[in-house]
C-alpha cells in the first residue's frame, strides 16, 4: 500500500465520516419505511379478520356452508 500525503488522508477520512452518516442515515429511513409496512399490514389484517367474521356470521345466519373456512383448511 503506498504512502498517502496528507491531503489525501484527509480526503478519505472525511469520506468515511461522511458515508457513515449516510449509511447511518439510510438506516434510519429503512427501519422507518420498515415500521410503516408492518403498521400498514397489521390494520390490512385486522380489517380483514372483522370481514371474515361478518361473513362468517352472514353464512351462519343463512344456513350455508363458510367457504372461506373450506379454503383456509386447503392452504
Amino acid at each position: 500500500m503506498s504512502v498517502l500525503s496528507d491531503a489525501q488522508k484527509k480526503f478519505y477520512e472525511d469520506a468515511l465520516k461522511t458515508t457513515k452518516g449516510e449509511i447511518q442515515d439510510l438506516e434510519n429511513q429503512i427501519q422507518e419505511e420498515l415500521a410503516r409496512v408492518k403498521q400498514k399490514i397489521a390494520d390490512l389484517q385486522a380489517a380483514q379478520k372483522a370481514a371474515r367474521q361478518m361473513y362468517d356470521a352472514a353464512c351462519q345466519r343463512l344456513g350455508v356452508p363458510n367457504d372461506l373456512e373450506e379454503q383456509e383448511g386447503q392452504g
